[in-house]
């Protein structure tokens, strides 16, 4: 799975955006969001497939985290695939 077709669901946007705070346990996650525990897991597997975020088991529990280093290659991307504007707002005249 690459990072595009991670980022196309809300929950795992949204999962990214509580990351951005710092490391949160698999539960507490899991409890922003009106999902099933399975269902959750499935958002985390994607996510950590594309490289966006990295989980850390310690025991019983799991700690995930975002790796800032995949997402600003993917906001680098997206910024370059849009390139400059001029001041009317049109890369072309």
């Amino acid at each position: 799975m690459d990072v595009f077709d991670a980022l196309a669901h809300p929950v795992r946007r949204d999962v990214l955006r509580l990351l951005r705070g710092g490391p949160m346990s698999a539960g507490d996650l899991a409890g922003h969001f009106d999902v099933s525990k399975p269902t959750m897991s499935r958002h985390f597997a994607t996510l950590k497939e594309a490289g966006l975020i990295q989980a850390e088991k310690t025991g019983q529990t799991i700690r995930y985290r975002l790796n800032t280093s995949v997402a600003d290659e993917a906001v680098a991307l997206v910024m370059g695939l849009l390139g400059p504007r001029n001041r009317k707002g049109s890369a072309e005249e």
